[in-house]
C-alpha cells in the first residue's frame, strides 16, 4: 500500500483482516475453476512482488511518451466502444421506463427489483462457488456494511431517476444527468486523490458544452420553455437520482479496483434486493395497485431488466480501464441515442443542434485522454504508485503491468508465484 491512504482506504483496511486480504480473489485467472487451485492462483497473482510491478508499469509508461500515445492503443478504442454500448443500454432503460409510464404503470422501485435479482442469481452464486460458504459469510460480516452503502446509493439513484419519468419526458430527464459528472469529479478529487490533467478538464468542459447545446435545442423546440410544476418536480427527482448515481459510480470504481468484479456485482445485487424491496414496499404500494398489467407491460419490464443487467455487467470494466468521470461523460451520448429512439417510438422531432452536440461530446471523450499515459485512467492513485494495493483483474493497470513484466522477461513465463 502507499504510505498515505485516504479515509475511505482506512475504512477498508480496518474492516478487513490480514488473513482475509491474503486470500483476495481474481477473476479470469488460470484454468483451475475450482475453489482450491483457483484460489491459490488468484492469491499468487495479486501478491506479485512490487519490483515486478514497478518494472512493468515503467515499461508501459516508457512506450507512451507522445501526447497521443494512449489514443493509438487498443484499450482506448475498447473503452470508447464499451462507453457507447453502456449509453445505448441506459437509453434502452429510459425508453422502457417512458413506455411503462405511458401505459399507466409507474413503479420505479418495483421494476428495478428484477435487475438485482438477476445480478444475485448470476454473480452471488458464482462468488459463493469461488470463495466457498465459509469465506463468503465472513465477507458478509466483515465487508457487508460497505456494500450496503454502495447498494443504497445505487438503488436510490435508480429509484429517483425512474420516478422522474412520471413527471417529465425522456429528453428533459436525460439532460439533467450531466450533474452526476460534477459529483464524480468533486468526490474523486476529495476522497480518492484524483488530480485531473488539463486535457481531462478540457474534455469534460467540451462534453458539458455539448450538453449545453442539447439544453438549448430542447428549449428552442419546446417553444417558450416554460415548465409546469410537475416538470419541475421531475427535474428535481432527476437531479437527486443523478447525485446518487455520481456517488455510487465513484464508490463502485473504488470497489472494483480492489476487489473482484463478481464479488462487487454479487453483493450489489444481494443488498440491492433488500433495499430496493423496502423502497418498493414503502413508495410503490399505491402505484402498484393502480398500474396497468398486461403482456405488453411484462415485455417492457423484461426489456428493462435485460438492458440494465448488461449495463451493470459492463460498467465495472470501464470503471477499471478508465474512470467514473469518463464513465459518466460517455453516458452523455445517451441523450443523442435517446433522441433517435424518441423519433421512432414517441414521435419526437430532431433539431439540427443534436448531431452537433453529439459530435462535441465524442470529441470531448477523445480530448479527455490527450495528455494521458499508456495506462490512461486505469492507473488509480489510491492503489499505490505501482498499483500494489489493487486487484490484478480484467482491465486493471496491475494486470497489464504483470503481463508487460513477463513480456520483458522480468518474470518467467511459467512463474505464477512471485
Amino acid at each position: 500500500m502507499a504510505s498515505k491512504v485516504t479515509g475511505i482506504e482506512r475504512i477498508h483496511e480496518v474492516g478487513l483482516g490480514e488473513s482475509y486480504k491474503a486470500s483476495d480473489g481474481l477473476e479470469g485467472t488460470g484454468g483451475g475453476g475450482g475453489r482450491g487451485s483457483g484460489s491459490m492462483e488468484m492469491r499468487d497473482e495479486n501478491e506479485v512482488d512490487e519490483t515486478v510491478l514497478e518494472q512493468g508499469i515503467e515499461a508501459l509508461e516508457g512506450r507512451g511518451k507522445k501526447w497521443y500515445a494512449y489514443l493509438m492503443t487498443r484499450d482506448f478504442w475498447l473503452v470508447l466502444v464499451i462507453g457507447q454500448v453502456l449509453a445505448l443500454c441506459i437509453t434502452a432503460t429510459n425508453t422502457f421506463s417512458t413506455l411503462l409510464v405511458n401505459k399507466g404503470t409507474s413503479i420505479p422501485a418495483f421494476q428495478t427489483l428484477f435487475n438485482y435479482v438477476l445480478l444475485t442469481a448470476l454473480y452471488t452464486t458464482y462468488t459463493i462457488y469461488k470463495y466457498g460458504p465459509k469465506k463468503y459469510f465472513k465477507l458478509l460480516l466483515v465487508d457487508g456494511w460497505k456494500y450496503i452503502i454502495l447498494s443504497f446509493m445505487d438503488v436510490e439513484g435508480n429509484y429517483f431517476t425512474v420516478l422522474a419519468y412520471r413527471y417529465t419526458n425522456l429528453l428533459s430527464a436525460q439532460l439533467i444527468n450531466f450533474w452526476s459528472i460534477i459529483c464524480v469529479v468533486i468526490v474523486s478529487f476529495l476522497l480518492l486523490r484524483v488530480r485531473y490533467k488539463w486535457a481531462q478538464i478540457l474534455g469534460i468542459l467540451i462534453c458539458c458544452g455539448g450538453m449545453g447545446i442539447l439544453l438549448a435545442s430542447d428549449h428552442i423546440t419546446s417553444g417558450s420553455g416554460d415548465s409546469t410544476p410537475t416538470q419541475v418536480k421531475g427535474d428535481i427527482f432527476a437531479l437527486i437520482g443523478a447525485t446518487f448515481y455520481g456517488l455510487s459510480n465513484v464508490f463502485e470504481e473504488w470497489f472494483v479496483s480492489k476487489r473482484p468484479m463478481y464479488e462487487v456485482l454479487g453483493m450489489l445485487g444481494l443488498f440491492g434486493i433488500i433495499i430496493n424491496g423496502i423502497t418498493a414496499a414503502i413508495f410503490d404500494r399505491g402505484s402498484f395497485r393502480s398500474a396497468t398489467w398486461d403482456g405488453q407491460v411484462g415485455g417492457y419490464i423484461v426489456g428493462y431488466t435485460l438492458a440494465l443487467g448488461i449495463f451493470y455487467s459492463l460498467a465495472p470494466i470501464i470503471l477499471r480501464m478508465a474512470s467514473a468521470a469518463f464513465f459518466d461523460i460517455s453516458l452523455l451520448t445517451g441523450n443523442f441515442w435517446g433522441v433517435i429512439i424518441g423519433i421512432k417510438v414517441f414521435g419526437y422531432t430532431i433539431y439540427y443542434l443534436y448531431p452537433i452536440a453529439f459530435v462535441m461530446i465524442v470529441l470531448g471523450l477523445v480530448v479527455y485522454f490527450l495528455a494521458g499515459s499508456m495506462l490512461g485512467d486505469s492507473r488509480k492513485p489510491w492503489l499505490g504508485r505501482y498499483q500494489e494495493g489493487g486487484v490484478a483483474g480484467v482491465g486493471t493497470a496491475k494486470r497489464r503491468a504483470i503481463r508487460e513484466a513477463r513480456r520483458e522477461g522480468v518474470v518467467g513465463a511459467g512463474e505464477e508465484s512471485v
